[in-house]
């Protein structure tokens, strides 16, 4: 196991920028506040996604990974530092990103086949080809045979692959996915977890996933970059050396509980920040009593 070596101020390796498709320099974000004075979400985070690579960012709750995620989507503008892609400087949504989020996105009163056509209809593609092109991202995603579902006829999990399958119908250089499988149990987030390991393979997609689940992440990536809590900064980011082409299977391996082992030793000291953190404000709060 190797964990990323000469680390730059903010986490990642100098001269890494090179060649990458996502590069996230020296990123800081603070949130105004009342009399105590704010929140700083983010301090000084660097690190890069080099093209067709998959990486898992993980942090205890409070470090910051959704405000990330929504800064190098666009949501969120007033943070410091900067987001390239290619090598050039975006600033708000750009068309090269495209999201998955936690919350199911999609419409309720589309058909699966309309739900991933979407994008593909306000762009103004043909109805033939922009449903042969939808045809073949459900079948990828692996929800042939629902294409005339809607949303309510399907699990969770069938929902959010046709919203994978929709954002992949931008044909996306990037994709961002922010905990996109939290609401699902343990066994179906290690079979979608297959599905995506497949997809990635098979389209070479350039991935940046945001998650709390260390076993997801290691299982999922080439690479997990590690931060500490709030202020959320890059504490150590931790090579994944399993052979791919991978899937759940790896789950039950000596070498996957190994970096799992890691990566928890790193994220148990920030968790307990959090809690720590959680549990003072929770005391100072009028009317508190102890038990």
């Amino acid at each position: 196991m190797r964990a990323a070596a000469a680390l730059a101020p903010g986490g990642e390796s100098s001269g890494a920028a090179h060649g990458a498709a996502l590069v996230v320099d020296r990123l800081s974000k603070r949130f105004a506040g009342d009399a105590s004075g704010g929140v700083t979400a983010l301090e000084d985070v660097s690190f890069t996604v080099r093209e067709g690579e998959f990486v898992a960012l993980i942090g205890p709750s409070g470090c910051g990974k959704s405000t990330l995620f929504n800064i190098i989507g666009g949501l969120v503008d007033a943070y410091d530092g900067r987001v390239l892609v290619d090598g050039e400087a975006i600033r708000g949504s750009h068309r090269a990103i495209g999201m998955v989020f936690q919350e199911e996105s999609t419409f309720p009163w589309r058909t699966t086949l309309d739900n991933v056509a979407f994008p593909l209809e306000v762009t103004g593609v043909a109805r033939q080809e922009r449903e042969a092109r939808a045809r073949d991202l459900i079948r990828l995603v692996g929800l042939e045979g629902f294409e005339h579902r809607y949303p309510a006829e399907m699990s969770g999990g069938m929902r959010q692959r046709t919203a994978l399958a929709r954002t992949l119908a931008f044909q996306p250089k990037i994709l961002l996915m922010d905990e996109p499988f939290a609401a699902l149990d343990e066994q179906t987030r290690l079979l979608l977890g297959d599905k995506l390991l497949q997809i990635q393979q098979a389209l070479r997609q350039t991935t940046l996933l945001i998650t709390h689940n260390i076993a997801e992440a290691v299982q999922l990536s080439d690479r997990v970059v590690v931060m500490t809590f709030r202020p959320g900064k890059i504490k150590r980011i931790v090579e994944i050396d399993l052979p791919r082409p991978r899937d759940s299977a790896i789950v039950g391996s000596a070498a996957f509980g190994s970096y799992v082992a890691e990566i928890w030793s790193d994220l148990r000291e920030e968790a307990s920040k959090g809690l720590s953190d959680s549990e003072a404000s929770l005391a100072q709060r009028p009317g508190h009593h102890h038990a």
